[in-house]
């Protein structure tokens, strides 16, 4: 191959490196040589959250995405709520209910430390992705 070829070809492969990276939620800060982690607070401050209900299906989808936890619980999400910094919802369970109602939370048919578990529904996953946009 020719070095403009190969140029080429590193080009490309580099604009689809950053592609790739952004699709996947750019799950990682670049900060110079060290990468650190994105904090639950950062996240939710980067979302337009509206309301409670929101904020706890973007939590879970933290949790999923950044935390990598197979399922979460109410317990979970207030642990979210609160590392976040954000007041606690008096019955945070009710939220998750309603995003069960909107589809973008399933039960995941586990309990996980005594407690239903639940995950986020594709659909649920998206409209986070969308900024809470259908």
């Amino acid at each position: 191959m020719a070095d403009v070829e190969i140029s080429e070809l590193m080009d490309k492969l580099k604009d689809l490196e950053n592609r790739v990276s952004r699709l996947e939620g750019n799950k990682v800060l670049n900060t110079g040589e060290s990468k650190k982690k994105l904090s639950i607070r950062e996240f939710l401050k980067s979302k337009h959250l509206n309301n409670d209900v929101q904020k706890s299906l973007a939590i879970g989808y933290y949790l999923e995405k950044y935390d990598t936890i197979g399922s979460f619980n109410s317990n979970d999400i207030k642990k979210g709520f609160k590392e976040a910094r954000e007041k606690v919802p008096k019955n945070v369970a009710d939220k998750i209910q309603l995003n069960i109602k909107k589809a973008h939370i399933m039960d995941s048919g586990e309990k996980k430390d005594g407690f239903k578990a639940y995950v986020l529904t594709n659909s649920g996953e998206k409209f986070v992705e969308n900024d809470f946009e259908d």
